[in-house]
């Protein structure tokens, strides 16, 4: 299992944000934010938004460190990356 995420540079609600993808499926995703206690409702169309006080306990479960412009990379090679506009994938129950 392999998930990725970028460093926490997205402001919002008066902190800032790391986005936390998979290359391989949303079931894999669900599963590692599930393994952090990250709530379902933190998942955004392809990834979760992390707060920046969560990204190092990302990093010490598996979660591999890259630019934000890779993991949009990475989402759009897996055929996973859905832009606003376009509807996710129902959510599967944990």
């Amino acid at each position: 299992m392999t998930v990725y995420i970028d460093p926490p540079t997205w402001p919002g609600h008066g902190r800032f944000w790391s986005h936390l993808v998979s290359d391989v499926s949303y079931d894999e995703l669900h599963l590692f934010a599930a393994g952090l206690e990250v709530p379902r409702r933190a998942f955004e169309r392809d990834h979760y938004d992390l707060p920046a006080h969560r990204y190092e306990d990302a990093v010490r479960a598996g979660a591999v460190r890259v630019s934000s412009r890779e993991v949009v990379r990475l989402l759009t090679a897996s055929g996973l990356r859905r832009p606003k506009g376009r509807p996710a994938p129902p959510p599967t129950d944990r």
